[in-house]
C-alpha cells in the first residue's frame, strides 16, 4: 500500500460521500433517472439511484484506499469463473 493510493483512495471515498450527502442537488442539476423512477419507486426513486451509487463509489474508495481491490477482484474472478487473476 503505498500514500499515494491511500490518498486517492480516500478522496473516492469523499466524492461518494458527496453523492449520498448531496442527492438532491444532484437531481435538481442532472434530472432524474429514468431507470431509477420505473424500478425504484416515482417519489424518490433518482434519489436512492444517487445515494446508492454513491455507497457503491464509497465502497471502491475504501477498497483502493486499503488496498483491497485487486483481492477482492480475484476472489470474484476465481468464485464466479474458477480462475485465477
Amino acid at each position: 500500500m503505498t500514500v499515494g493510493g491511500f490518498i486517492f483512495g480516500l478522496i473516492i471515498v469523499v466524492i461518494g460521500y458527496m453523492f449520498v450527502w448531496k442527492s438532491e442537488w444532484l437531481m435538481q442539476n442532472f434530472g432524474r433517472i429514468g431507470f431509477a423512477e420505473k424500478h425504484l419507486g416515482t417519489s424518490g426513486g433518482s434519489r436512492l439511484m444517487y445515494k446508492l451509487i454513491g455507497i457503491i463509489i464509497i465502497i471502491v474508495g475504501f477498497l483502493k484506499a486499503t488496498d483491497l481491490s485487486e483481492s477482492l477482484l480475484s476472489w470474484v474472478a476465481k468464485t464466479f469463473f474458477g480462475q485465477e487473476i
